[in-house]
């Protein structure tokens, strides 16, 4: 008979979830390295170093990858053997852990958790509570396996209940390209076939959990029919040519992973859920000897990849900017921006909305005559920070509220991450303004560019508030110009191409 003390289960999954907040499994970092190296495409090539250096710098400073820190996924299973040395449930002591870690004062994580989430969403400000999982088992162990998942890759997950005789490869392919780059490739997916509608999800979720190796597995060769479909779905998947970001490339997933399960007869549920550039999970077995130790990885398990801006970048001057200068950029340049702009994501666009429905005018301090708005919620700041990590977040749940924003505030250009939807590029076409696209999972480096930051309105939304930021050298990429042309249309369409005639790099 094991027994696991409280104070130790919860101490292990705070610190798990501040150690998967900087240091990035290794196994991802590694496989992300071999495709740099693969990479042919410029701009995926560039977008892939960010990622790198930011995750570098990640594991040296212990500030999160992404400012994205996620909502937090545990998979239990709980030994039959076991006793309990606590006074609080599962879910409460896990609530706890995610608490502490969320709060720890050298590296405080978002809090991106809101209750009521069909009315007030109402920030919890703790990040709790966690979705837990419990499975009880045989033995005297509790194995814990525990993910921070982000928004804009949970947002992208599918699912689809196929007739039995239905091709999964068919529906993954057609599948893919309507994800879009919100989920910020090059990452994994989690695939679950079987079972019901919502064993389908789980396994999907879980199988993210596993470790990256597609090149072994292809060394190797497949030894069973899901493995062999695992290399079909991952080569014909990158043969899509969507790339690191949306950009174009040769490496849009790292690894497919498979799990299934008995079905009914008539049914072939199957889910699809990927995993981002921030992709953050840790697996630990608790014995009763105490708290759990993750080993820290060594700074040269890093690939020898340093980003800089490009010598061809235009310097963008923010606090001079006119429309007369949006309309000189043409899409695909890269800017390093200077001087102050305004952020401003989903409940700051609905404030917005909600003033001009009533007629009214919007809060003192904000002015956005000739200037760019920045989809943010970045993470508080520590010790002499400016502000902490604050990459961009994805800009398509903005779309519906561009046109009023280009037609009514003097708005002139917009920075997120991936693509513009139907009804966003419509907008940008009609105001010929541009949407500057920012590397999603490179959000501590992002944050180096911001010299300072102050709040302007709605401070009651905590990260979802408008800051002011004064920025130096940010780097940005043209993804839509006033033009109307989208890199996000143009590059995954060339790169198809590209592959289609080179086969042997789509493998």
């Amino acid at each position: 008979m094991t027994t696991i003390a409280q104070a130790d289960f919860i101490q292990s999954i705070a610190d798990a979830l501040q150690h998967i907040s900087y240091f990035h499994p290794l196994d991802y970092i590694h496989a992300l390295g071999d495709a740099y190296e693969k990479e042919q495409s410029p701009a995926a090539k560039d977008a892939i170093a960010q990622i790198l250096t930011n995750s570098r710098m990640c594991a040296e400073g212990h500030r999160p990858i992404c400012q994205d820190t996620g909502i937090v996924v545990v998979f239990l299973k709980v030994g039959m053997d076991v006793r309990w040395d606590a006074t609080m449930s599962v879910q409460d002591m896990v609530n706890e852990g995610v608490r502490r870690a969320y709060l720890q004062p050298d590296n405080v994580l978002r809090a991106s958790i809101v209750a009521d989430p069909a009315f007030t969403r109402k920030n919890t400000r703790d990040n709790t509570p966690a979705v837990v999982h419990v499975e009880i088992v045989p033995g005297d162990t509790v194995e814990v396996k525990l993910a921070a998942k982000g928004g804009g890759s949970e947002n992208k997950s599918k699912f689809a209940m196929l007739n039995p005789n239905d091709s999964i490869v068919d529906w993954v392919i057609k599948t893919v390209p309507l994800m879009g780059a919100g989920w910020c490739p090059p990452g994994m997916l989690g695939i679950g076939i079987g079972g019901t509608a919502e064993k389908a999800m789980l396994m999907a979720k879980e199988s993210l959990m596993e470790h990256i190796d597609m090149t072994q597995l292809k060394a190797r060769g497949p030894q069973n029919k899901i493995e062999e479909l695992r290399i079909e779905l991952c080569d014909k998947i990158n043969a899509l040519g969507i790339g690191a970001q949306g950009l174009g490339g040769l490496s849009t997933v790292l690894d497919v992973k498979i799990f299934d399960y008995p079905t009914h007869a008539a049914s072939k549920p199957i889910a699809m859920i990927p995993n981002c550039a921030a992709t953050r999970h840790a697996h630990f077995t608790l014995d009763g000897s105490g708290a759990a130790t993750l080993p820290v990885p060594s700074l040269s398990d890093w690939p020898n990849v340093t980003w800089r801006p490009d010598v061809n970048a235009k310097r963008v001057d923010l606090d001079t900017l006119t429309p007369q200068i949006v309309a000189t950029w043409t899409a695909g340049d890269r800017l390093l921006l200077s001087g102050k702009l305004l952020t401003g994501r989903d409940a700051a666009h609905k404030r917005i909305a909600d003033l001009f429905a009533k007629g009214e005018e919007l809060p003192e301090g904000v002015n956005f005559t000739n200037r760019v708005i920045y989809y943010v919620g970045p993470v508080d700041p520590v010790r002499d920070e400016a502000v902490g990590p604050a990459g961009p977040t994805t800009a398509t749940r903005m779309d519906n509220y561009t046109e009023m924003m280009l037609a009514k505030t003097g708005l002139i250009s917009m920075i997120g991450k991936a693509e513009r939807g139907p009804v966003g590029l419509e907008a940008i076409r009609k105001h010929k303004a541009a949407y500057l696209m920012a590397v999603g999972g490179a959000a501590y480096l992002v944050s180096k560019a911001i010299r300072s930051s102050r709040v302007v309105a709605f401070e009651d939304l905590g990260m979802e508030a408008i800051y002011e930021f004064e920025v130096e050298d940010m780097p940005v990429t043209v993804a839509v110009d006033a033009a109307g042309s989208n890199v996000h249309e143009t590059g995954p369409r060339e790169w198809k191409e590209k592959i289609r005639h080179l086969p042997i790099l789509a493998g």
